[in-house]
């Protein structure tokens, strides 16, 4: 909800600072710098302090980063902005990895698919916080109370939800004499694993799917089709919507189709809506595409951290490396579809995404859970969590 209401104000904030597009640009890159810190650094301060406390502390600093982002409007000054938001990404980007990590264990300890509904409120809180900005914005509330009343907002949630997770989750002991250096190395080395490197190819094309759509969307649906700049982000927001519905079903259709079934059909549902978007020469198929394209969207990533967490050993580090490289893409993907979009056009440079939901098909049965295993002299408990009769 934070994350959609300063979007939505972006233009108003724009204007209270008097900033040129370059300048806007780098008051922007702020974001850029305090996710990309936020992401890297989540996995390690996980496994040295459990996930409850870097929630707290992250989900503090993205409030105050939303108020400091407030407060820049009212004064008028982009270097404000840019601290605002430097602590509104870096609180973001770490408490998104974390909260995944602490997800992917509650998941696997209620022995229920609860990735997608997890990922489903993301997507309603994005859908909500739009409305409520282009509410604020219709009635002329200013940014910078309009930013506080959702600061005050997310401080009541986040009151009232962070102590009911439980502590502990995440940490990993390390042995005396171990190097940050013998930690990097381990990190790099779950990329070795097959089934790990597999899964992130998966959260690749499906993360890059999903940031695509929020960054080009709108613009692709003006230029490519026709429509006003009000009717694209109304798309935009028929996407979210989709998307959100899609999450929401996602316990249903795991439990009765399995993981890697789900995640398939998903990435080719992306890559039919994306060749409707990009290919058709009528607006009304491309809507049809535009809806197909947030239905397949919605569950590629949540499922694909569902299956990081599988089995025993260090889950954290795993669910950590998959969470990161989807947000890595998520974030760098889309300015890079603009670089290409530059040289291409917007429609070809979204080939990319289309070709990465093929490949996202083509690795889904990484996402299945792991076989039973059980040793001949024990009682025939199985090693992993039980295999739905639909993955088996």
């Amino acid at each position: 909800m934070s994350l959609a209401s300063w979007v939505t104000r972006t233009p108003a904030i724009r204007d209270a600072l008097a900033a040129s597009t370059g300048q806007m640009g780098l008051v922007l890159f702020g974001l850029s710098i305090g996710s990309m810190t936020g992401i890297l650094t989540a996995g390690p301060l996980v496994r040295r302090l459990g996930t409850r406390p870097v929630i707290a502390v992250s989900t503090a600093l993205a409030i105050s980063g939303l108020a400091v982002l407030g407060a820049a409007t009212a004064l008028g000054l982009a270097s404000v902005a840019f601290t605002g938001l430097l602590l509104f990404g870096a609180g973001m980007g770490c408490s998104e990895v974390a909260v995944n990590i602490e997800g992917a264990e509650v998941e696997r300890q209620a022995d229920r698919p609860l990735m997608p509904l997890l990922h489903g409120t993301y997507s309603a809180g994005t859908v909500v916080g739009s409305a409520l900005g282009l509410v604020f914005a219709h009635i002329g509330t200013g940014v910078l109370w309009h930013l506080l009343v959702i600061a005050a907002a997310a401080i009541v949630i986040a009151a009232r939800s962070i102590p009911a997770i439980p502590s502990g989750f995440g940490v990993q002991r390390a042995p005396s004499g171990r190097s940050a250096t013998t930690g990097m190395r381990e990190q790099l080395a779950l990329w070795a694993d097959r089934r790990i490197a597999l899964i992130g190819c998966v959260v690749l094309g499906m993360a890059l799917a999903e940031g695509s759509a929020n960054d080009w969307l709108a613009l692709l649906m003006v230029d490519a089709h026709g429509y006003s700049p009000a009717t694209g982000s109304l798309l935009y927001a028929a996407f979210a919507t989709s998307m959100t519905a899609g999450r929401f079903a996602g316990e249903a259709l795991v439990s009765r189709f399995g993981r890697a079934h789900v995640v398939r059909a998903s990435a080719l549902c992306v890559t039919l809506g994306v060749a409707l978007v990009i290919f058709t020469a009528n607006p009304i198929v491309a809507v049809a595409g535009v809806v197909l394209w947030g239905l397949g969207a919605a569950l590629g990533f949540p499922l694909a951290i569902s299956a990081a967490g599988d089995g025993g050993g260090d889950t954290t580090s795993r669910v950590s490396a998959v969470a990161t490289a989807g947000y890595l893409a998520f974030l760098v993907g889309p300015p890079m579809l603009g670089f290409l979009g530059d040289h291409f056009g917007l429609r070809h440079a979204m080939i990319v995404v289309l070709v990465l939901a093929v490949f996202a098909a083509a690795t889904a049965s990484a996402v299945r859970p792991p076989t039973r295993v059980t040793n001949p002299g024990d009682s025939g408990a199985p090693t992993h969590d039980p295999v739905p009769d639909a993955e088996r």
